[in-house]
């Protein structure tokens, strides 16, 4: 059955099963908001391509949520952020990097698929087209956040460059992990079947002053065609490696899997180990939202009225209405 279907992530990775109510709680509450948000979207009538960007703004703007405001820090102590959208049926993409005032670099990506003949635009050259456009900035202190700022601290001590956080115990120096994970997205498909997907972060805590991750290259982090669309989270390394986002569509069109076989397969056999994640949605109305780490902060929403909003695998609250 043809209808709509919508999905969105918060990132993937090494989530505590014991995360404090403090850190879960906002994070589920943000995440029904978002999908409350972005169902009456796709319900008035809206393209995926604005509910999409609707949605990550929304995620955006959220400091517990490692994009926009709740971007974590580069070695450096500053933040640059990164974001992608594309639309499937015309293959329309627009991607942003090295952002550092931008307030919602996700609105920013949409303006350079639209106002230019470009799809990437990076660093200084980006925060320029911003500022000639008159997209929302602010100063560099709205994004930094103590908690990024104790992140960063705690980075340093162990020098490693960290995909989530947890504080070490003296007896494992090596234990990370928990709600501050990679990347947010979101995935959408209308009743005419036409589907768009978008993707924001900050990257990876104590990154190297110029880094650019999967997220703003399509095909790895964000993919869209007229079959499915795609927003990963995990090591962007390896997801750009693996061409993660992209290789679900081209599963199921040369191999014929269904949604949810190739996102499972793309997750397994090309993400990272134990830390990729993606949420897709078909032209059909399908979603499927698989991970191989601990858990993945997400939600979906589909016309017949099945909703889910999880974190990890076994603590899932869904419903299917009739």
């Amino acid at each position: 059955m043809v209808g709509w279907a919508i999905a969105l992530h918060g990132g993937g990775g090494e989530i505590p099963l014991d995360l404090p109510d403090e850190r879960r709680i906002p994070r589920e509450i943000a995440l029904r908001h978002c999908l409350d948000l972005g169902v009456s979207a796709l319900k008035s009538g809206k393209s995926p391509l604005d509910v999409v960007e609707l949605v990550v703004r929304e995620l955006e703007n959220h400091p517990d949520f490692n994009a926009g405001k709740g971007s974590v820090l580069t070695a450096g102590g500053t933040v640059e952020m990164e974001a992608s959208i594309m639309d499937g049926k015309t293959k329309r993409c627009g991607a942003v990097m090295g952002l550092t005032t931008v307030v919602n670099p996700i609105s920013l990506a949409r303006l350079v698929m639209e106002k230019t003949p470009h799809i990437n635009l990076a660093f200084d050259a980006a925060e320029a087209f911003a500022r000639a456009h008159g997209v929302e900035t602010a100063e560099e202190s709205h994004f930094i956040t103590p908690e990024n700022i104790d992140r960063l601290k705690q980075a340093k001590e162990f020098d490693r460059v960290q995909l989530d956080y947890t504080m070490p115990t003296p007896k494992e120096p090596e234990s990370f992990g928990d709600s501050q994970t990679g990347t947010v997205g979101c995935v959408a498909v209308d009743n005419a079947g036409n589907l768009a997907a978008a993707t924001s972060t900050g990257g990876f805590v104590n990154k190297m002053v110029g880094r650019v991750g999967d997220t703003p290259l399509i095909g790895a982090g964000t993919y869209a065609n007229q079959i499915c669309a795609v927003s990963t989270t995990g090591k962007g390394e390896e997801i750009i490696r693996g061409t993660v986002a992209r290789e679900v569509a081209a599963l199921m069109e040369y191999k014929g899997l269904s949604l949810a076989e190739a996102g499972a397969y793309a997750v397994d056999q090309s993400g990272p180990k134990g830390t990729c994640g993606l949420i897709a949605v078909s032209a059909n109305g399908e979603v499927t939202m698989p991970f191989n780490s601990t858990g993945m902060f997400r939600a979906c929403a589909t016309e017949d009225g099945y909703t889910e909003i999880g974190i990890w695998a076994n603590n899932i609250n869904q419903k299917t209405e009739e």
